[in-house]
């Protein structure tokens, strides 16, 4: 993970551009280039030495443009931003689905350029980053919330948007070849026969463990799954601004470690007493309706041997 950008000189943005009549090199250009060697070759490639020459120029050259690393990356994080942006005729009408356009947008931002999740935390705000946060306060200016609960929604929704991007790019980033697969399968095989993954193996229902991980991962990258979430997300708080919701709206209690979730009141109860959550599983899995039976028919089938399943031949 790249380290935080250092704060020891004032932004960019508070000098103006070279003032000559026919500059050389713009701020743009810098930043085009920039931003293509890191698509290309990963943003470690990313140095005033390695974009100079990309430009044809001497290095001091470019420092008469930019005149730090940190003034580079805030060129760099500012011409992202404004990839985000939409044009206004490209803006549907209502917070909703202005909001949807959004973050589909912003994730296939993220999904061309995956190291700037990473590499520009901490840039300096630019002026297409505050053209970002004025269309996007545009956007839920119409939901029924006060200032806060609109900024919420809009934090939540980027929390969101990033994580699922997070995702994705970790997933493309870390390949595992195919040797490396077989083992992990023969691990998760030899496991599931200890008979302490009960759900598991039952998710598994007995496939190859290759075509499980197979199905997995497909169910795991689909773009469905970021317009799944999405959608719900945007549900949970169109409920909460309606009024003929059932159940009282209460305001979130505060997390001891320091959040403040969005669950109403009613939400603890959801995750209850885990001694109930097993007792209540017993019975799915034993296939018995009385829980101590049940649950004693479940102890004695993990404490007896279990016949070990022949693995396919490789």
């Amino acid at each position: 993970m790249a380290k935080p950008i250092a704060r020891s000189r004032a932004p960019i943005w508070t000098r103006p551009a070279p003032g000559t009549r026919r500059p050389r090199l713009t701020r743009d250009q810098i930043a085009r280039v920039a931003l293509a060697i890191a698509d290309a070759e990963g943003f470690a490639e990313v140095s005033m030495r390695r974009v100079a020459a990309e430009l044809d120029v001497g290095t001091m050259t470019l420092y008469y443009y930019v005149k730090t690393k940190d003034d580079l990356l805030a060129l760099m994080d500012d011409s992202i931003a404004a990839e985000v942006l939409l044009p206004a005729d490209q803006l549907p009408r209502g917070w909703r689905a202005g909001l949807t356009a959004l973050a589909r947008t912003s994730r296939d931002v993220f999904s061309r350029h995956p190291w700037a999740l990473y590499a520009l935390q901490g840039a300096r705000i630019g002026p297409n980053s505050m053209r970002h946060i004025e269309q996007s306060i545009a956007v839920v200016a119409d939901a029924p919330l006060d200032t806060q609960g609109k900024l919420h929604l809009l934090s939540i929704v980027d929390d969101y948007v990033f994580g699922h991007a997070l995702r994705s790019s970790e997933s493309t980033a870390h390949p595992i070849d195919a040797k490396v697969m077989r083992m992990i399968a023969d691990f998760f095989e030899d496991q599931l026969e200890t008979g302490e993954f009960p759900h598991i193996e039952a998710l598994v229902a007995g496939e190859d463990m290759h075509a499980s991980f197979a199905r997995f991962a497909q169910w795991m990258s689909e773009d469905a799954r970021f317009e799944i979430g999405l959608a719900a997300l945007l549900d949970g708080f169109e409920r909460r601004m309606d009024p003929r919701a059932p159940g009282p709206a209460a305001e979130p209690q505060p997390d001891p470690r320091g959040a403040r979730p969005l669950e109403r009141r009613a939400a603890p109860a959801i995750a209850g007493d885990r001694r109930l959550e097993r007792q209540a599983a017993v019975p799915a899995i034993a296939g018995d309706r009385h829980p101590a039976r049940a649950d004693r028919r479940h102890r004695a089938s993990r404490a007896a041997p279990r016949p070990r399943r022949p693995r396919p031949r490789r």
